[in-house]
């Protein structure tokens, strides 16, 4: 396997990596020589098994650093940030940031039985899957943490442009996310960074199964897909390992489809 990042003191940053797309993208760039340093929120009862998949990623010879904290809190982001800006010197920089955030609301805008969708639920949702990505950005390039061709992705869905029952708030967040992602790459560029969105294809992680429906969600994927399967975590995993490469460092501003096909029909 190549290991082109080995000994380049390069790290990986990654919000929400302890499961998911996340996870497998902090186990797919260790693999190849990135550091990683994974920012999360888990619950006791799970942190054994989140332990454990830390300890094989550290197990490919690389360094892992964890936060299990609230990455949306301004105050946890300046934690981590001032602590990186000691432990990763003497030359370490983050080549590239990645956004795997999932906190949101998944309400009904009407309905009678249960809590409907309120202004409030809109405002944390696009707070936690939107605009924390500028806010961990816009913050790790003030301490000068990223590397001089530095990545920064986040992960969006075909929810961005369509309708879902109880998916408002997340359609609204996503939307929000792939906006501000443009915005980046054109006013960041100047800094060395490139900035993309991965809109993956329907993938069966705990967030999914969250979604009110998701198994029909899950049978039109399959069906829509011209592989007839869904998305793997890994699928994404490793097209974010491409788009480190040095060889993509004139994608810039996208947002790119993984997932063999599905938005075809």
């Amino acid at each position: 396997m190549v290991n082109e990042f080995k000994d380049k003191q390069y790290w990986a940053l990654i919000l929400g990596g302890s499961r998911g797309l996340g996870l497998a993208t902090a186990q797919k760039l260790a693999q190849h020589g990135l550091n990683i340093c994974v920012v999360h929120r888990t619950r006791k009862a799970d942190l054994s098994g989140v332990e454990q998949a830390f300890q094989r990623i550290e197990s490919e010879g690389v360094a892992v650093k964890q936060y299990n904290l609230d990455a949306t809190s301004p105050e946890k982001r300046q934690y981590v940030i001032n602590t990186l800006q000691t432990e990763l010197q003497p030359g370490g920089k983050i080549r590239i940031l990645v956004h795997s955030l999932a906190k949101g609301n998944l309400k009904p805008m009407v309905a009678d039985d249960q809590p409907e969708l309120q202004h409030d639920d809109f405002q944390l949702t696009i707070e936690a899957m939107a605009l924390s990505l500028y806010d961990w950005a816009k913050d790790l390039l003030a301490a000068s943490l990223f590397a001089p061709d530095a990545r920064i992705i986040s992960f969006t869905s075909e929810g961005s442009a369509k309708a879902w029952r109880n998916y408002a708030a997340v359609s609204a967040a996503k939307a929000a996310l792939e906006a501000i992602s443009r915005s980046m790459a054109l006013e960041l560029a100047p800094f060395g960074i490139r900035t993309n969105c991965i809109m993956a294809g329907v993938t069966d992680t705990a967030s999914l199964r969250m979604i009110p429906d998701a198994d029909t969600l899950i049978n039109l994927s399959q069906q829509r897909n011209p592989f007839a399967r869904l998305t793997t975590p890994t699928d994404v995993a490793n097209v974010v390992y491409l788009l480190c490469k040095d060889e993509a460092a004139w994608i810039n501003g996208t947002v790119i489809p993984v997932n063999g096909g599905e938005h075809l029909q």
